[in-house]
């Protein structure tokens, strides 16, 4: 049985798929770095390590969406292009966790 199929992204510019992207990945390495979640120093020392060329990568498809003349977030778009790679779940590790019960 097949899993179910996820919806399509919405169409997005190159250099708006290239900010998810990256914005991605960068909610990603900070989820990993996040100290009040369980882990070691080295994997977040890893991830830290990494996060510097990838907030390069963010902010350089910030700059060429500018540059381009795309000056304005279409948030409602994006939202839904998060929501379909998984957006939701990959920053909510860079959030507190729920305070456990005394």
């Amino acid at each position: 049985m097949l899993p179910p199929e996820l919806p399509p992204l919405p169409a997005l510019t190159r250099a708006e798929g290239e900010l998810v992207d990256r914005y991605l990945e960068v909610a990603d390495l900070l989820g990993r770095i996040n100290p009040a979640r369980a882990g070691d120093t080295y994997r977040g020392l890893r991830a830290a390590q990494a996060l510097v060329a990838r907030a390069a990568q963010l902010r350089d498809a910030l700059a060429l969406m500018h540059r381009r003349g795309e000056t304005e977030l279409h948030a409602t778009t994006l939202a839904r292009a998060l929501r379909v790679l998984d957006g939701e779940r990959r920053t909510a590790r860079v959030l507190l966790p729920p305070d456990a019960p005394d």
